[in-house]
């Protein structure tokens, strides 16, 4: 092909908040399609805070960014740093999601969630838009740059991007990893009726501007729908190549989750069925051993200790990605847990798609009409229950370990490629 002739690549401007070194699943999805755009004719471009305050760090993400990728960056003011004036370790936790029980919450973390609800809206990264937007204006007519891609929550980042399609009218695709209004832990920000009414404003005034607004679950696109008529697309997460670890599979019957176990992210059912089974069974007292990888409140924990589990415990903490994917792959049994409510019923967590190509059973826990029950039984990767399923669940645990004695414990996938990030970006390009 001829200089002339060659495709020159369409310049896109992705706007995010998380980039490596952040940690948690938030970076994840932007990180692997910048990784698959340049093939596939984008030429990604990325906004990022100069100097974020971020509530996870996983310093070895830093060596999955692709080779070449244009990252840019301007400096952000945030309201963390100040709240941990007031208590350090009480700030970081609500950075990260775990928030205390209503009954249990101190003064202080009271004051804090009024203020982070009531104070910063959207969020805490508000403060970010203003110089953002001017700084980008810039340097979008200077590069001649042709769509921009926002990515929230912090939903913040699509004010960037209302802005600058104000003033630029350039093409804008805002990606919603989450949802906005219906978002669990919104509950438990103490917002007044003013406050929801501007959240309800901006996001509505955000999903009737974006040329294109692009979700990750069913759920979350027919939310949408009875608040816009702009086009909706589902691109979930996905999956990647990850590269080959060392492993010796658990010698005992380990069921591992993953990832944060916040306050009302706590199954009693599975607590109470795993009681019983240690209290029924010797054989599997013995065997039994449950791994905690990440952040885990001290509800959870607390629940545990009701029930006696807490000597079958083992509680590792927060470990890189890279650790996490060896403890996926080693694991008897993967647990993937959501709270109990229709507002979770669209949160399809990246996990999901690396617990899926594991080769290990999963059990999912959450609530009724969940997109994660769907993916689960279309791919055969585990089995999916509610919050008051005792005897399926039971019985289901008592199968697997079975099969762990018998040496044939495994999942039988099908159909996983749909949801690899290099079909999925295919998705994405097609709406660029």
């Amino acid at each position: 092909m001829s200089l002339r002739n060659k495709k020159v690549p369409k310049k896109a401007l992705i706007i995010t908040y998380y980039w490596p070194p952040a940690g948690g699943p938030g970076v994840q999805r932007w990180l692997k399609f910048v990784k698959y755009l340049p093939e596939l004719g984008i030429d990604p471009i990325v906004f990022i805070p100069e100097n974020p305050n971020y509530p996870i760090v996983d310093d070895s993400l830093v060596s999955e960014v692709s080779a070449g990728v244009k990252i840019i960056s301007h400096s952000i003011k945030e309201p963390s740093r100040l709240a941990s004036f007031f208590s350090k370790n009480t700030s970081k936790s609500i950075s990260k999601g775990i928030i205390s029980n209503k009954k249990e919450q101190s003064f202080i973390e009271k004051l804090l969630l009024y203020i982070r609800g009531n104070f910063f809206v959207p969020d805490a990264r508000v403060g970010w838009v203003k110089p953002a937007v001017g700084f980008l204006l810039e340097y979008i007519k200077k590069e001649e740059v042709e769509t921009i891609i926002t990515t929230g929550p912090p939903h913040s980042v699509h004010l960037i991007g209302l802005k600058i399609k104000e003033k630029a009218g350039l093409r804008w695709l805002a990606d919603f990893r989450d949802p906005w209004t219906t978002i669990g832990y919104h509950k438990q920000l103490k917002l007044n009726a003013n406050t929801k009414k501007k959240h309800k404003r901006l996001e509505q005034q955000v999903l009737n501007t974006a040329d294109q607004v692009v979700v990750t679950s069913f759920v979350t696109k027919r939310e949408f729908q009875n608040i816009t008529k702009k086009p909706i697309e589902v691109i979930t997460n996905g999956y990647d190549d990850e590269a080959a670890v060392d492993f010796e599979m658990d010698s005992k019957f380990t069921l591992s989750h993953i990832g944060s176990l916040l306050s009302k992210r706590n199954p009693e059912v599975l607590w109470k069925v795993l009681k019983d089974l240690t209290d029924e069974s010797e054989a599997f007292s013995k065997d039994f051993q449950l791994n905690l990888i990440g952040e885990t409140s001290e509800n959870v924990l607390n629940s545990l200790k009701e029930n006696s589990l807490s000597s079958y415990i083992n509680n590792i903490g927060y470990v890189s990605h890279k650790e996490s994917v060896m403890y996926q792959k080693k694991s008897q049994v993967l647990l993937l847990i959501e709270i109990n409510s229709i507002d979770t019923a669209g949160i399809i967590p990246g996990k999901l798609f690396e617990y899926m190509v594991s080769n290990r059973p999963i059990i999912a826990i959450g609530p009724a009409g969940s997109d994660v029950a769907k993916i689960i039984k279309e791919t055969n990767t585990g089995c999916y229950f509610n919050y008051f399923d005792y005897d399926i669940l039971k019985s289901t645990i008592l199968d697997y370990y079975k099969a762990y004695k018998q040496g044939s414990l495994k999942s039988s996938p099908i159909g996983l490629q749909k949801y690899h990030r290099r079909s999925l970006t295919q998705s994405l390009v097609h709406l660029i």
